[in-house]
């Protein structure tokens, strides 16, 4: 019995990085070497929410630490985002991802415009707010998952 539950325990351990990085890496491949756009759109939709996933529970570690069932949780959470019956990384992009892009795009369209628009009147601020002056990258994304944060509460 003992080795039987061994067994149980390393096949396990391993599903996790088998179901969250290996099997998501491989679709991705051939994702990109498809000519279709759906499969693309699915693995970019799992990764981004595979990288926020991964950054709240290093941020939430110490609480979640404390919950014996995290890691079956996110096992079975991460198998519906993978799994191409689901395409469960599709329909939580759709719904709540995307909506809070258009959003946080149109918020920095308005204020990019309403800049532009006063630069017009002084041209030191123009000189300041050119093209070329845009937020990072890094950023973006935080300033993204802090809305995201925000809306859910």
């Amino acid at each position: 019995m003992s080795r039987l539950w061994t067994l149980i325990t390393y096949v396990h351990s391993l599903a996790g990085p088998v179901m969250m990085l290996l099997y998501p890496l491989y679709a991705s491949v051939i994702a990109i070497e498809s000519p279709s756009k759906v499969d693309a759109e699915q693995w970019l939709a799992y990764w981004i929410l595979y990288s926020f996933l991964t950054l709240m529970e290093m941020l939430l570690h110490p609480i979640l630490q404390w919950i014996p069932i995290w890691y079956d949780v996110k096992l079975a959470f991460v198998g519906w985002l993978v799994l191409p019956q689901f395409k469960g990384a599709t329909f939580i992009y759709e719904r709540f991802v995307r909506d809070n892009i258009k959003r946080y795009s149109n918020a920095n369209a308005n204020a990019n415009a309403n800049v532009n628009v006063k630069a017009k009147k002084n041209k030191a601020v123009h000189f300041i707010t050119s093209k070329k002056f845009h937020a990072s990258p890094t950023k973006k994304l935080l300033v993204f998952l802090y809305l995201l944060e925000v809306n859910q509460h």
